[in-house]
C-alpha cells in the first residue's frame, strides 16, 4: 500500500496527515518529510495518524526519533490517533507514556497550546 503525506499549517502547528501504512518499506519517507518540516523551522507538529492503517517498529521508531529532535529543538509533538489496533500497539510498547496521544487534531492543539 502506498504512504500518503499531507502538510498544513493550523496557527502556530504544522500538521503533518498520515495515511496508509507506515512500513519498514514507507517509514524512510515519513522521516524524510518530517525532518524536512523540522529542519524548516516547524517547532510544534502534529502527526495526524487518524488514515493510517498499519504501523510497525519501523515507524515507531521514526515517529521517535521525530519527538527526540523536536524536543531538544525546544519544541513540541504529539500524535492524533482514534483506531484501537494503532492505540494498542502504543500501549503494548508503553509508548503511550512517551507520545501524548490525542482523538483529534483540535484536541492535540488545545493540549499544547496549554501545556498540557
Amino acid at each position: 500500500m502506498e504512504l500518503s503525506l499531507a502538510t498544513r499549517a493550523v496557527g502556530e502547528h504544522t500538521v503533518l496527515e498520515v495515511g496508509g501504512e507506515v512500513d519498514v518499506y514507507t517509514a524512510p519517507r515519513l522521516r524524510e518529510r518530517l525532518l524536512e518540516l523540522i529542519d524548516g523551522g516547524a517547532r510544534h507538529v502534529v502527526v495526524d495518524l487518524g488514515r493510517v492503517d498499519f504501523l510497525d517498529s519501523t515507524g515507531l521508531g521514526v515517529l521517535v526519533g521525530a519527538l527526540k529532535r523536536l524536543r531538544s529543538a525546544g519544541g513540541s509533538f504529539a500524535l492524533v490517533c482514534d483506531k484501537e489496533p494503532l492505540l494498542k500497539i502504543f500501549r503494548i510498547t508503553a509508548l503511550d507514556q512517551v507520545f501524548p496521544l490525542h482523538p483529534t487534531v483540535d484536541a492535540a492543539i488545545a493540549a499544547d497550546s496549554t501545556g498540557a
